[in-house]
């Protein structure tokens, strides 16, 4: 038998697919399916889509773990100085501190689920967003 706990239950999140709190920011999207207040901010999860031929958000490193798990096409993975190709259904574990990048080198759009520890993750998009809005995603050149 499992007990309720007496504390605040969280709400439970059941979204379909496409659903979620959408970031636009041209060649590429964000979208948010669980962070902050819904996961007590112990992680955050999104999707992030980028069309065919697309760099990333350039090489960056901050003190959160990011692990993505490829859901559609290839993406090319920069983790400090060397680059993987993931195809659909790998999964990279790049730990906080750590440099890293993403791109999608193909011909065909990608998408990586992304799950940063700890979250919250969120409130940091409408400053990335705006960011992207100055300086649109340029093409690999592949």
């Amino acid at each position: 038998m499992v007990r309720a706990s007496k504390a605040k239950a969280r709400t439970p999140i059941v979204l379909a697919p496409g659903q979620g709190r959408a970031y636009p920011m041209g060649r590429i999207s964000a979208l948010f399916k669980a962070d902050g207040p819904e996961t007590k901010s112990r992680y955050s999860v999104s999707e992030w889509w980028l069309e065919p031929r697309t760099q990333g958000p350039g090489a960056h490193a901050h003190p959160e773990d990011d692990l993505f798990y490829v859901i559609e096409g290839t993406m090319s993975i920069l983790i400090d100085e060397k680059w993987f190709e993931a195809a659909k259904g790998s999964f990279v574990l790049v730990p906080g501190g750590v440099t890293h990048d993403f791109e999608n080198r193909g011909g065909v759009r990608a998408g990586v689920l992304n799950f940063s520890v700890p979250g919250p993750f969120e409130p940091e998009m409408p400053s990335i967003a705006k960011w992207f809005a100055k300086n649109p995603p340029k093409d690999t050149g592949t």
